[in-house]
């Protein structure tokens, strides 16, 4: 039986503190700088979103790592800070669940030292709206919700300024922020955190939500979004991340050799049907 954990905010955050001290502690003893190290023996831990990378995570836990003669264990997280911090503090192995802008900010932000290992897939940010059909019936007046966070926050306000729905300031990119917007064009926004989003659609007459969030509150991004970003050229790949110095660690190139496996690739692709991308290569 495939057994998974979950971890609340408050209960990751005091295990990790608790590690992050017995670390510490401990720093000096060479033997734990080489459990640190990683061993074949042990199962690598990963931090995941639950939708699609735990359940990629899964797959290949109950499919491929067995017969590749990996142990894997998947710890499921619902927000986008305790994955990177468990992975810095060692109480995971690795995390599954970003994409590089995010974590160039987060690493700047947080003084962290995870790194990319490879590429997995894409999940395209798409506008979503339970009330309107299609970007032509978004009016002055209504209000659109948006990620709060950096580097989804611009992503977001890049895709409404490419439908026409906002103007911003040249060169601002995916840092651009409410501040950035020339014209909004009557519109009203409301920033909340990515993972509540998807709540809000009730609330709100549109909202740019994550594709991660937006397939685990059954939506089909391919199907139901009015407008998605592009794939091609896309620099927000989701990949493999650990902390700077265990990329070499045999059970992550093992791992990684298995997302970027054609099992897999063909389970990304029946299973999400376009709303979920492979995007197998090295990180740039």
């Amino acid at each position: 039986m495939r057994k998974n954990i979950k971890l609340t905010a408050g209960v990751a955050a005091t295990a990790a503190l608790a590690l992050g001290l017995t670390a510490c502690g401990t720093s000096s003893d060479p033997s734990s700088a080489k459990d640190a190290a990683g061993s074949a023996d042990k199962p690598l831990v990963v931090a995941a979103s639950p939708t699609p990378h735990a359940d990629i995570l899964n797959f290949v836990k109950d499919n491929l790592a067995e017969k590749a003669g990996l142990k894997l264990e998947v710890k499921e997280f619902t927000d986008y800070v305790l994955p990177n911090t468990a992975t810095q503090s060692g109480l995971v192995d690795a995390n599954f669940f970003q994409h590089k802008p995010y974590l160039d900010d987060f690493n700047q932000k947080n003084k962290t030292t995870i790194v990319p290992v490879v590429n997995v897939h894409l999940e395209p940010l798409g506008l979503y709206s339970k009330s309107l059909k299609s970007v032509k019936d978004i009016k002055p007046g209504q209000t659109i919700a948006v990620p709060n966070d950096t580097t989804n926050g611009g992503r977001a306000l890049q895709l409404l300024a490419e439908n026409g729905l906002i103007t911003i300031k040249p060169g601002v990119g995916t840092n651009a922020k409410l501040s950035d917007i020339t014209d909004k064009k009557g519109l009203e926004f409301k920033e909340l955190e990515a993972a509540t989003v998807p709540r809000a659609l009730n609330d709100v007459d549109a909202a740019v939500i994550n594709g991660n969030y937006a397939i685990e509150a059954k939506l089909q991004p391919a199907k139901d979004a009015l407008v998605l970003e592009k794939a091609e050229g896309n620099p927000y790949a989701n990949f493999l991340a650990v902390k700077e110095g265990n990329e070499k660690d045999a059970r992550v190139q093992k791992l990684a050799e298995l997302l970027n496996s054609p099992e897999v690739k063909k389970y990304i692709e029946d299973t999400y049907k376009g709303s979920v991308i492979p995007a197998f290569g090295a990180v740039k």
